[in-house]
């Protein structure tokens, strides 16, 4: 992210492994649970058993399945964010790297920065689509009496559906995360051209905190719509011989559209950006910090 020359591959992988303490699960994790809740639930809350927004999921889920329940399924994103944070800032260094020497760049631009963090998304898609599906199967509500933890549920998703199950939604998963990932490091880019000149770290902190916020409120403007057709393909267990009415990306994003209107395509972004907008600051204030300090490492090593 920094101007100076990128670090090897190992330790972006690890920078980024690091930076995912800096955006800990446990506190932003209800937030999580409520997003797909809300994602989950087809047409209007009606009665004791819909939500009617945020707080109101909140409210519910609280009063009627007990306040551990905003935390049920959160092994999954733990054991997740580490490999998928260091995944997102190596494969964009290695893709940025990649695409100046294919175009003949010297330095990054807004449309290479874009791209960049697109191919970076695709490739942290495919880490992170297993953990996904539990994750949200164990978040349904109606998942409760059905699974007693992840190992029961990734055993019973392959016993019943085939291993290849794990991976139901990686199409829309990737859509999700190029989109994100895409307007998030374009975003970052062009707000660290606009902020005045970082002198000293307090003030690079700053910059990266409003541009990593700004970067992280783009893209989840961009991909919420993904995520919503996601978190309903991943919760509909494979049948042999049906079609499950949400298949693929963009089809299902056409039947959620028809069925409920286009507002529907953004069920769950409040929750949803309330932690992933400063997420992606403080992401990439700790990112930056810990290259910073990779950096000094290796020069007081003498290493190139």
């Amino acid at each position: 992210m920094a101007s100076d020359k990128p670090l090897p591959f190992a330790y972006q992988f690890a920078a980024g492994a690091v930076a995912d303490s800096g955006d800990v699960n446990g506190h932003k994790y209800p937030l999580d649970v409520v997003k797909t809740r809300v994602q989950l639930q087809q047409g209007k809350g009606i009665g004791n058993e819909g939500y009617n927004g945020m707080m109101d999921c909140f409210r519910k889920i609280i009063r009627n399945e007990g306040a551990s329940r905003l935390y049920r399924g959160i092994t999954a994103p733990i054991l997740m964010e580490a490999p998928k944070r260091a995944t997102k800032f190596a494969a964009n260094e290695s893709w940025g790297k990649f695409y100046r020497n294919l175009f003949g760049i010297a330095k990054m631009d807004q449309k290479l920065s874009i791209l960049t963090g697109a191919s970076a998304g695709a490739t942290e898609a495919f880490v992170v689509v297993p953990f996904e599906l539990v994750k949200i199967r164990m978040q349904d509500r109606a998942s409760a009496g059905k699974y007693t933890g992840l190992i029961d549920c990734v055993t019973k998703t392959v016993r019943n559906e085939g291993p290849l199950a794990l991976y139901n939604g990686l199409e829309s998963t990737l859509w999700r995360h190029i989109l994100w990932n895409a307007g998030y490091f374009g975003c970052i880019f062009q707000a660290k051209s606009l902020l005045p000149a970082a002198v000293g770290k307090t003030q690079q902190m700053r910059n990266d905190l409003i541009a990593g916020s700004i970067g992280g409120t783009v893209g989840t403007m961009l991909n919420t719509p993904m995520d919503v057709v996601k978190s309903r393909i991943q919760n509909s267990p494979k049948i042999a011989g049906s079609v499950p009415k949400y298949n693929w990306a963009w089809p299902a994003v056409g039947t959620v559209m028809k069925e409920e209107g286009f507002s529907a395509l953004y069920k769950g972004f409040l929750p949803k950006v309330l932690r992933l907008g400063p997420g992606g600051g403080i992401l990439l204030v700790v990112f930056t910090g810990v290259t910073d300090f990779f950096r000094k490492f290796r020069a007081d090593r003498g290493y190139p």
